[in-house]
């Protein structure tokens, strides 16, 4: 009796009584007979309420638990069914393993662990199952751990950004806390319905809670804000409102490098093969397209990130193509109004709009369009000294499970990893925690 103590204690098994012990050596598999002390029997595996027993189910059943050394080891029981008021006909619950499930909590939690911890293949070797047992053990285990806590307690200033988890335009809605760096929601999808669900689990009494939202120039994220939390600051991204910008500068440096190949095309004679004679004549219009063609890191990069070569470029450029240097001096100014008090800020950001409206660059022309909507939420991230910073840092991690994972095939499965590791709430070690 002393024996069956003990296993019960190496097993990590609770009100369950350990029967025998068996070791199948030709398997090599190590099977214990339990079963539920007299308080954990017939009772609904949904809701653990007291039932009525239906019948004997499917017979005895086994679940998997931690090695022992390198043996497997099974617990085996009877599995009958209870007839439960709310869930009908259904599997009674045992007290060493979750609702329909084929592992122990004890395996299930080191599977979590090892998950947030480590790669796949590491998994799937050490713990002898297949990735896509994996994916339905964490997503067991957020689901019991979801419940244990409020995510959305303390909710006041949130990021919201969107982020591809796989090809085929397959994205996920993501919502950060600013004051925590917790990962507090996750769901598929990228519109106003799937952001509208957020708001709903939130509810209204906490949605009026919500002081600040930063995000993006997103028109589907900027109309359910609206609606859902009207008195929430919406606060832009500096990183993206600057980035609009790259965007306009490119196409300014593209129509400047077709401009000059059309200008070779029509002003020079047509080179012959092999290497030019000395003699030959100047192509400038060819030199000055080359030259436009690889300035795209000179143009991009941030003057003090500049190297020598660089440097001496972008002094090319100005000089020799005054409307490109014109909308690179547009781009460095935008970039330069995030780094001032919000009362200059606002002024310089009134002047660089004017000028982008005279500026005669088609891309910067219709880039104001876009900051002159924006202007409001621009300031007011200029003011309160909010970005999306967080939001894109918990995008990286998500990319690097993804990554470290080889992919996942169900989006559930990649929430629940990332719940667990970004979500406050981590997976422990069984008998650790």
């Amino acid at each position: 009796m002393r024996i069956l103590r003990i296993w019960r204690t190496l097993l990590g098994v609770e009100k369950t009584v350990v029967e025998d012990i068996d070791l199948d050596v030709r398997s090599g598999i190590l099977v214990a007979s339990v079963r539920p002390s007299a308080s954990m029997r017939n009772r609904c595996g949904a809701c653990q309420r007291r039932s009525p027993r239906y019948d004997s189910g499917a017979g005895r059943r086994r679940w998997r638990s931690l090695d022992a050394g390198s043996i497997q080891v099974h617990l085996e029981a009877d599995a009958p069914r209870v007839s439960c008021a709310v869930h009908g006909v259904t599997v009674a619950a045992v007290p060493w393993a979750r609702h329909q499930s084929g592992h122990t909590l004890f395996f299930d939690d080191q599977v979590a662990w090892l998950a947030t911890q480590t790669s796949k293949t590491a998994i799937t070797v050490l713990m002898r199952i297949a990735w896509r047992t994996v994916g339905a053990i964490i997503t067991r285990v957020w689901a019991d751990t979801e419940k244990q806590y409020d995510q959305f307690a303390g909710l006041t200033r949130i990021g919201i950004d969107e982020i591809s988890y796989k090809r085929g335009h397959k994205y996920l809605t993501c919502v950060v806390d600013h004051d925590s760096g917790r990962l507090v929601w996750a769901s598929p999808g990228q519109d106003k319905t799937n952001l509208t669900k957020f708001f709903d689990a939130l509810g209204p009494e906490r949605s009026a809670q919500i002081t600040h939202v930063s995000a993006d120039g997103a028109a589907w994220i900027a109309a359910v804000v609206a609606v859902k939390c009207p008195n929430a600051v919406r606060c832009a991204d500096p990183f993206h409102v600057v980035k609009w910008a790259t965007d306009a500068l490119d196409e300014a440096r593209r129509a400047a490098w077709n401009d000059a190949r059309k200008a070779a095309r029509t002003n020079e004679a047509r080179r012959g093969r092999g290497r030019p004679t000395k003699d030959a004549p100047a192509r400038p219009d060819s030199a000055r397209a080359a030259g436009v063609k690889n300035s795209r890191y000179a143009l991009w990069k941030n003057p003090e990130n500049l190297t020598e070569k660089q440097k001496v470029k972008l002094a090319w450029i100005v000089q020799t193509d005054p409307t490109l240097g014109r909308a690179y001096y547009l781009k460095e100014g935008l970039r330069v109004i995030f780094k001032l008090p919000h009362d200059e800020a606002a002024e310089a950001l009134d002047k660089w709009v004017a000028w982008a409206r005279r500026c005669r660059i088609p891309a910067f022309v219709k880039l104001q369009r876009s900051i002159v909507n924006h202007r409001t939420a621009i300031l007011a991230s200029i003011e309160h000294g909010l970005s999306n910073g967080r939001v894109e840092s918990m995008n990286t991690k998500i990319r690097l499970m993804t990554r470290i994972a080889y992919g996942f095939k169900s989006p559930d499965a990649l929430i629940a990893l990332a719940m667990l590791s970004l979500g406050g709430h981590k997976p422990v070690l069984p008998g650790r925690g």
